[in-house]
């Protein structure tokens, strides 16, 4: 429970401030009247209908169109260095797409792919829930405005939005013929094209098409390991996997989109909007060995070289699958028989699947032979370059996703309005990555995903007693279902994970919300949402090297295994020792048959606003919020006759703000207090091989966002904003901190660590200055600057991936010709060349530490034209 002299505290410092709790930026949807020298406003729908961002009482960050362009801001993780206390990252670990999304609002949110895993921050393109963060960081075409809102929004918005929601607004196509586009290049042999084009079909019907090209070199480039040795590992096409295709540079752009629009309205009661889109996105990530682990030859268990996790400094680690490579490959035929390792080391693969079969890694290093010698996996594939690598396996990503939607609005009367938003989405995407980073096959993964979406919501919209009396009503319909397939090759083969997974969702909910002024002094808000989900999963995960067989010493040295071959130290069946649960098949993981979860919630918000001043808001809410719970699909090894499951997130939040335009609307200053109880939290965390998904415990989040928008004269905008945040365990499960081993949590140790993807401090500068020339034409310069402090890029705390406090500097400068019809910018990024790791993953069991780097320096120019 929250302690009561804390909310006091937060409410003190609040209407000392005389904060705001939303980031007005630059233009607005309407411009403001050209002699206007204030800050003009920007209108939102955060509570479903139109209004002043400094009339609604929730922290929003809002940005134009205007504002996104002139940044050089293309895509939704790009915003994460404007916006306070919000992290958002192009690319998770092992995911090879930086069209996949990592989010985190206020400390909360999700750092994976799998459709498994709901995501902790809900993204919406013009009023539709993007269900997967596969394909979520979309491209900005033709945006009207994006708005970030903080903190759980469960009771508007619905579930998965604990953290927070991202919500991207599309233009809507005018009544006249328009056209704007623009053409940029820039570093790597960027070319970027753009366009939309308003066209009117009839009198009272217009339309509206978008579209986006986009191809740029990857900015890390793979180079020729230098040793002979190289040429005998086998190939990454030997093994399976969703797809086959390399690259020689990672990091790459290739991608298209195209958005349709068409909306009828004759003023009447009627309109309706029809849109339809379509993204090809073949992005990849640049994929970077950190470093490596490995055990020394004729040793299975070691010690590991490479920097340990906060609660392991010393790195000591159990089994390796390094190590067993290392010892197969070098170990002679009498050391491999005295170690009973002939079936670990013999040929890869099963009877089960004779075509995925490969030769033996026995005594190649040692056996008078140096044509067949072998790399063995250690730090000499550690390149000191952090664009460089020596990997030689698969980087490709395919992404296609497309959707249709249809909103239609009726007026009833004046006071009353019905709303529907219906629509259909669909994606197919595969990917495939070399994550250790050398011509080895220590550890490569791919994926395909295949997902299908539904959603209908009815909106009744309205206003009594005056518009004193503001109201939404609400019925919702989701349903989602599809198929994820996992492959992971370790350490060559000596374990091959292969995972198909389908899932499906039906979810239901019915919500409302009432703002209430009964006089000008006090507004009251009180809302809720009632969510009931039905979820279903079948994991069909298998090792088709049938490691544990071999593990055990039930195979033979030609890759055959006896699942029924009685052990010698128990009266049981190899299979029943290692609980395989499928006798069907001996080498299934899973366990069969189809999983269902029921879930039930019901999130409330509580608010009171005073408004002392028609300038100046004070609000407070209380608000609640769930994430959905699950299951585990990466098993690679059995977990008994029941899926392992986890739970939902939920969380409480307590906040409080001012939103205030002063000194005859030259100034908005803003700050919002919040504290977070947040229960449940479900964490990646690494068992053995298995990235394994648990409730591993509790947290305290608080903190608080500044936000200040400045127009001291004409021409000249700055807009500030500081957010601190200490977002900390406050108990760990000690059954999870010990089937994770000591180097992931220590139940005693994690509490007071910080959350991950967290930073305490993030602070911006963006200045913009205008200048009109004695020709009619106008010079606009804008820069930025952000500061964020550091933070744990995993829940395991890898000291190697650990981001620290980075300072990215942005400018450009924009020439507009007198008429608007043309501009030339250019611009840079990166200035100060500020390099850090953005995700990363660490599975020391295979040995290898990985993770991706921000891009580099870099310039881009770019001609625009409208008319």
């Amino acid at each position: 429970m929250v302690k009561i002299h804390w909310g006091i505290s937060l409410a003190a410092l609040a209407v000392a401030s005389l904060p705001m709790a939303a980031m007005a930026q630059e233009a607005r949807s309407t411009p403001a009247p050209a002699d206007e020298q204030g800050i003009p406003d920007i209108v939102v729908t955060a509570q479903k209908r139109a209004e002043n961002v400094q009339d609604v009482p929730i922290a929003i960050t809002a940005f134009t169109a205007s504002a996104l362009k002139e940044r050089a801001i293309g895509d939704v993780s790009q915003l994460s260095a404007i916006t306070p206390n919000v992290n958002l990252d192009g690319g998770t670990p092992f995911s090879g797409s930086s069209a996949v999304l990592s989010a985190f609002i206020r400390g909360i949110g999700a750092d994976d792919f799998a459709f498994n895993i709901d995501p902790g921050v809900g993204v919406y393109v013009d009023g539709v829930y993007l269900a997967r963060t596969v394909g979520a960081n979309q491209d900005l075409l033709d945006v009207d405005r994006i708005e970030v809102l903080k903190g759980p929004q469960g009771t508007l918005f619905g579930r998965n939005t604990i953290g927070g929601a991202i919500s991207i607004v599309t233009r809507d196509p005018g009544s006249k013929f328009r056209f704007t586009g623009d053409v940029t290049t820039g570093s790597y042999h960027l070319l970027q094209v753009r366009g939309s084009a308003d066209i009117p079909i009839a009198a009272n019907l217009n339309s509206s098409i978008t579209f986006g090209v986009k191809q740029q070199d990857g900015y890390l480039q793979r180079v020729p390991y230098p040793d002979a040795r190289a040429a005998n590992a086998d190939s990454y096409t030997s093994f399976a996997a969703a797809g086959y295709d390399t690259a020689a540079r990672e990091g790459a752009a290739n991608n298209w989109d195209l958005r349709g629009k068409l909306k009828w309205d004759n003023g009447g009661a009627l309109k309706v909007t029809l849109t339809g889109d379509y993204t090809s996105d073949r992005g990849t990530t640049a994929n970077k060995l950190i470093a490596t682990a490995e055990t020394v030859p004729g040793n299975f268990a070691g010690t590991a070289n490479l920097p340990g996790t906060a609660f392991d400094p010393t790195g000591t680690t159990g089994f390796l699958f390094a190590g067993l490579y290392n010892f197969c490959i070098g170990a002679t035929p009498a050391q491999i028989s005295a170690r009973g390792a002939a079936g670990l080391c013999g040929v890869r693969g099963t009877q089960y699947r004779p075509g995925l079969q490969l030769g033996a890694l026995a005594s190649v290093n040692v056996d008078a032979n140096p044509n067949n010698n072998r790399l063995p996996w250690d730090s000499r594939f550690l390149n000191g370059n952090i664009d460089q690598s020596y990997a030689t396996g698969n980087s490709f990503s395919r992404l296609e996703s497309w959707g249709l939607g249809g909103t239609l609005q009726y007026d009833l009367s004046d006071a009353v309005t019905i709303k529907s938003i219906t629509a259909y989405r669909a994606l197919h995407w595969a990917a495939g990555l070399d994550a250790d980073g050398s011509p080895l096959n220590m550890l490569q993964l791919s994926f395909s995903m295949n997902q299908w979406q539904v959603s209908q919501e009815f909106q009744v919209l309205g206003h009594a007693l005056d518009k004193k009396l503001n109201y939404v009503l609400g019925a919702y319909y989701f349903k989602e279902a599809g198929d994820l397939h996992d492959y992971v090759t370790f350490a060559e083969g000596l374990l091959q994970v292969d995972g198909p997974n389908k899932l499906e969702t039906e979810n239901y909910a019915v919500f409302g919300q009432i703002d209430y002024r009964p006089i000008d002094l006090i507004g009251i808000t009180l809302g809720g949402r009632y969510t009931h989900e039905n979820k279903s999963f079948e994991g069909g995960q298998q090792d088709l090297n049938g490691f544990n067989y071999k593990l055990f010493g039930c195979s033979d040295a030609n890759g055959n295994i006896a699942p029924n071959q009685i052990l010698l130290f128990a009266p049981v069946t190899c299979a029943q020792a290692n609980a395989f649960p499928d006798p069907t098949n001996p080498v299934r993981i899973y366990t069969p048959g189809v999983n269902h979860k029921t879930f039930s919630n019901f999130s409330p918000k509580v608010g009171v606003q005073l408004h002392p001043t028609s300038q100046v808001m004070v609000y407070g809410s209380w608000s609640k919020g769930y994430k959905t719970g699950g299951w585990t699909t990466r098993l690679s090894n059995p977990q008994g006759s029941v899926a392992p499951g986890f739970g939902e997130e939920k969380a409480t939040t307590w906040e409080v703000g001012v939103k205030s335009t002063l000194i005859d609307r030259k100034l908005q200053l803003n700050l919002a207090a919040f504290t977070t109880d947040y229960r449940g939290i479900q964490l990646n965390i690494q068992i053995g091989t298995s990235p394994t998904i648990a409730n591993a415990g509790n947290a305290r989040i608080k903190g608080f966002e500044a936000e200040l928008v400045a127009r001291p004269f004409s021409g000249f905008t700055v807009n500030t904003s500081l957010g601190y945040i200490s977002a900390k365990y406050t108990y760990v499960d000690p059954a999870v901190a010990a089937v994770s081993g000591a180097n992931v949590f220590q139940a005693g140790t994690l509490v007071g660590a910080p959350l991950p993807k967290t930073p305490n401090w993030k602070v911006n500068i963006s200045p913009r200055y205008e200048a009109r020339l004695g020709n009619g034409g106008k010079l606009i310069f804008v820069g930025d600057w952000t500061h964020t402090s550091s933070l744990w890029n995993d829940t395991q705390r890898t000291y190697a991936l650990r981001r620290p406090s980075t300072d990215m500097i942005n400018a450009g400068v924009t020439y507009e010709e007198p008429n608007g019809h043309w501009s030339l910018t250019a611009g840079g990024t990166n200035l100060t060349e500020d390099r850090y790791l953005t995700s990363g993953g660490s599975n020391i069991a295979d040995g290898a530490i990985f993770g991706t780097y921000n891009r580099p320096r870099e310039w881009y120019a770019r001609l625009g034209v409208k008319f």
